[in-house]
């Protein structure tokens, strides 16, 4: 088993307020073995001193897309498999030389290609996979164009689509069988569209998404297999409606208001703001082929962003990192932690990529924290975070390693 010993590096706790300097750190395997202030032995280990360079734990993104490799959803959905997957794999390496270690994919990514992270075949984060997303029909999941006569565009199992990131369920009785799919298939967790969206055609913002009745049989049958559900939600009544049905975490939220945050805080939700994907939609959206109704609707959600983390955060809800970036602009990714200190601490935003990420996923003790038992993610990061978020943005450039599971993925150990 390949040993790594960190030392002389300046550890960064997500529960800490401040860098604790002269700290240790041993990786045995895929998993941190020690974490101390005191020299720690082990015989045999290739040591590294990090000069003083801060050594935090891999970031972990909430809400993204593997598979949203252009703006074009609906045309996405049309492109031959080969090409959406190979789109793919870039998308996945720059997450992960962002720093990002772990992603929650919101929709879109099947077993087949987390696996094929897993086993060494594609570069990329950890992921944990919500398979289709769920969507009524008419609504954000629903990329079908106006027409006298709706027809199912959805293959036989024989042909799947790699590129849809979403499939058409309605009912109570279907809903459940889709759900059932979904998590015989290899889902983590089950998405929903509770409100309407920007990137799709048909819906407004402001309408509902699936009734309570429906919401609840969901939420009854991801339970039944030990997992929870996200809800794609805007406004504050679909929020509500979400929540009080036993939604564990709200996508997005940016038309929330106090009464709803309150509410959501009661019942333990937890809420993923993505403020930067507006912002790659209000400056690039058109440029890169996104449809011109998708367009028209971006304004009404992205001038409410930074109120709804100021709604959020008064509410005491727990608040977790996502971008929910398209094609060309997953790029822009770490942008989300600048956008964020506008309203947050670096402390806040930092613990929105670790702790509450890892306690959203179910993996408190495994990831979000350098902690004996823990995975090894981790970066070395030439910066302190907790002071300028800088470090931490662009492509990297300040990240000087980052290891997933013990694996030097970018980066070299002197």
């Amino acid at each position: 088993m390949t040993s790594i010993l960190f030392k002389n590096g300046a550890l960064l706790d997500p529960l800490e307020a401040e860098l604790r300097p002269g700290y240790e750190v041993l990786v045995e395997g895929d998993t941190v073995r020690e974490v101390s202030d005191r020299p720690i032995s082990s015989a045999g280990a290739h040591v590294v001193d990090l000069n003083g360079k801060t050594i935090m734990p891999g970031l972990i993104d909430l809400h993204a897309h593997m598979i949203a490799t252009q703006f074009d959803l609906p045309g996405q959905v049309r492109m031959p498999n080969v090409f959406v997957t190979l789109k793919a794999l870039p998308i996945m390496q720059g997450i992960l030389r962002r720093g990002f270690t772990t992603v929650r994919d919101a929709g879109g990514s099947g077993l087949a290609l987390k696996q094929s992270v897993e086993m060494g075949l594609a570069q990329g984060p950890r992921l944990f996979i919500a398979g289709r997303a769920l969507s009524q029909t008419g609504g954000h999941g629903d990329t079908r164009g106006r027409a006298d006569f709706i027809v199912p565009d959805a293959p036989c199992n024989c042909c799947v689509r790699v590129g849809a990131l979403s499939r058409v369920v309605d009912g109570v009785d279907e809903l459940r069988k889709a759900v059932r799919e979904e998590l015989q298939m290899g889902a983590d967790q089950i998405k929903i569209m509770a409100s309407g969206g920007v990137a799709s055609p048909t819906d407004p913002i402001g309408a509902f998404g699936y009734s309570e009745d429906e919401i609840r049989a969901v939420v009854a049958e991801a339970q039944g297999r030990g997992t929870y559900v996200m809800a794609h939600a805007y406004t504050a009544a679909s929020m509500q409606r979400a929540v009080r049905c036993g939604v564990r975490t709200i996508e997005h939220g940016n038309l929330i208001d106090e009464p709803t945050a309150r509410l959501m805080a009661e019942h333990g939700a937890f809420v993923v703001p993505t403020l930067v994907a507006y912002e790659a939609l209000h400056s690039e959206g058109v440029k890169y082929g996104l449809p011109a109704e998708s367009a028209a609707k971006i304004e009404t959600v992205r001038v409410a962003g930074l109120q709804s983390l100021e709604i959020f955060k008064r509410a005491g809800m727990k608040m977790g990192f996502g971008s929910d970036l398209l094609g060309p602009s997953h790029r822009l990714q770490s942008d989300e932690f600048t956008i964020r200190a506008q309203v947050l601490t670096p402390a806040e935003i930092i613990s929105s990529a670790t702790t509450i990420g890892a306690e959203v996923l179910g993996m408190t003790g495994k990831l979000g924290r350098l902690a004996a038992g823990a995975f090894a993610d981790l970066l070395i990061v030439d910066g302190n975070p907790l002071k300028d978020l800088n470090c931490l943005t662009g492509q990297g450039e300040h990240i000087h390693v980052v290891m997933k599971g013990g694996k030097v993925e970018f980066g070299t150990l002197h």
